[in-house]
């Protein structure tokens, strides 16, 4: 299928930008019509609150004014002197002016405000200065006729009608102004708000028009040749490369689609070579997997052979040792009194019994490599096996000059395996051996915690950092002194298998209290927790 022939158009990227920048234009004009269209309305609506505020205080000056006829009234009416007369009627007068100074700052609040409507608006505005200033005059020239010398009521009641009938009409003439001026701005703010209301849906209109025509003129046929596009590559997903595209604009959609097709037609030809080079790798593979079950096949032949050697040593091993030991037990039985013959039987017993015990430890890390590692916990009395440790090591820690503390062990009884739990004392006192022999001292003691209990063993020795605490207990983890490459590192970590698999704990302090340590060197403290005999174990099976 040959695609037709693309023709020169206008990038589409370019298309979308001005259509874009339109229609931001056309938000920047609303949002600013809306923005004017607002403060018009928010200043309109301060300026009818402004001229609520003064007709409060035109109602609040009436009020006092009222006030202020009773009460000069009361004082004429009383013939009471001059001075008394000017103290009664002092603070009324005192409250109208600072209204009257109240209504002037208003009034020049409002002439200001109105300096952007024009001279005209800012001189009615004016006038209500003017009405103020005669109310204030009417009101002094009162004050000053009621302050006479005079006791002549007629007079002094002249004064007081003359207040009466010249404050009143500016009071109402003022009140009658600022009504005019707020009818007038509820006016105004009707018709913005109608003005307004036009222009959002003259807007409205103007919007959707502008939507529909960039979507159905531009976005829609995007969209459909964006949908063959997709659909192409659906199609190349699946491995199906005949499709072509047709290419009719070289905008950016246009480019995509020869691209695709350029793809496509790659992909094609790589696919051909990918078929060849998979069924050379078949090939390859047969042969890899004939070879690797033959490989197998060795390597199950070698583990059995490995399997058989040690039940082999394990029977070759044993067959003498259980004859030196039935000799040796016959040996003394048939000598009870020769005392030094005794004791020589006793020793060979004795080694044969630990070589016997070796043989033990020998074929149970053997099983640990192989998987086969089975535990058996039953209940264990801590003494007598802390003192059989201590025999059996004995020899060890005279050849390196150190000393093994234990300090007395309560009848106490625990659930563990009693070869494994042996084995780990065991290894871990030769850990000990090993690493601090310089600190000369070893220190063993029960310690219980809870339903488990346990022993401590305590170094005079270098101490383990504690960034690498946590990694002593790692398979093949080695410390960095110089006995790090005594051992193959799996000690601690059987260790820690061992007690956790029979629900107990093994952690590490260093360095010690300067109380709790045998020395000066920062030292090692190895707890080992095992459930108490009357707590329930986990059986398990690695």
């Amino acid at each position: 299928m040959t695609p037709a022939r693309a023709r020169p158009t206008i990038s589409l990227k370019l298309r979308l930008s001005l259509g874009a920048a339109l229609l931001g234009a056309a938000t920047i004009l609303t949002a600013s019509i809306l923005y004017f269209g607002l403060t018009e309305v928010a200043h309109r609506l301060d300026t009818a609150l402004a001229s609520e505020k003064r007709m409060a205080r035109y109602a609040t000056a009436s009020t006092q004014a009222a006030t202020f006829l009773v009460v000069a009234s009361e004082a004429v009416q009383a013939g009471l002197p001059s001075e008394i007369r000017a103290d009664r009627i002092a603070p009324v007068v005192g409250q109208l002016e600072a209204t009257f100074a109240l209504l002037h700052a208003d009034v020049e609040e409002a002439v200001l405000a109105a300096r952007a409507l024009g001279i005209d608006e800012q001189s009615r505005y004016g006038t209500q200065s003017l009405g103020v200033a005669r109310m204030e005059a009417t009101l002094n020239q009162t004050v000053v006729g009621l302050s006479a010398e005079s006791q002549d009521t007629a007079r002094l009641r002249g004064y007081i009608d003359s207040f009466a009938a010249s404050f009143d009409p500016l009071l109402g003439q003022a009140i009658n102004t600022e009504r005019l001026f707020r009818a007038e701005i509820l006016s105004g703010i009707d018709a913005l708000r109608a003005q307004l209301v036009a222009t959002a849906l003259a807007i409205a209109v103007a919007a959707g028009l502008s939507v529909a025509a960039f979507y159905f003129g531009l976005i829609r046929p995007q969209f459909y040749r964006l949908d063959a596009v997709r659909s192409a590559a659906d199609q190349i997903g699946q491995g199906d490369f005949s499709g072509v595209l047709p290419v009719t604009r070289l905008d950016e959609i246009g480019q995509l689609s020869q691209q695709t097709n350029r793809m496509a037609a790659a992909l094609s030809d790589r696919q051909t070579e990918i078929d060849a080079e998979w069924a050379r790798l078949n090939e390859t593979i047969a042969t890899r997997t004939a070879e690797l079950e033959r490989a197998n096949a060795r390597l199950e032949e070698i583990d059995g052979n490995r399997r058989r050697f040690f039940a082999d040593i394990s029977h070759e091993l044993r067959t003498p040792l259980t004859v030196i030991l039935m000799e040796a037990q016959i040996g003394k039985q048939a000598s009870p009194a020769a005392t030094e013959t005794t004791a020589a039987f006793a020793t060979i017993e004795a080694r044969a019994e630990r070589l016997n015990r070796k043989i033990d430890d020998l074929l149970r890390l053997a099983r640990s490599e192989t998987g086969q590692l089975a535990l058996d916990p039953q209940p264990v009395d801590l003494a007598p096996l802390v003192s059989a440790l201590g025999r059996e090591l004995q020899g060890e820690l005279d050849s390196a000059g150190m000393t093994l503390e234990i300090a007395p062990i309560p009848a106490t009884r625990v659930s563990a395996d009693p070869n494994w739990l042996r084995q780990v004392l065991v290894g871990l006192v030769r850990n000990a051996i090993r690493h601090a022999r310089s600190g000369e001292r070893l220190h063993l003691a029960p310690v219980t915690e809870g339903n488990r209990t346990g022993l401590t063993l305590t170094d005079n020795g270098p101490g383990i950092p504690a960034p690498l605490q946590d990694h002593v207990f790692e398979r093949f983890s080695q410390g960095s002194g110089p006995t790090s490459a005594e051992g193959f590192g799996i000690g601690l970590a059987l260790c820690r298998w061992v007690i956790e698999a029979q629900g107990g704990e093994i952690r590490l302090q260093s360095p010690l209290p300067r109380p709790e340590a045998l020395g000066d060197a920062p030292g090692l403290r190895v707890t080992v927790l095992l459930p108490s005999h009357t707590a329930e174990v986990p059986q398990s099976t690695a």
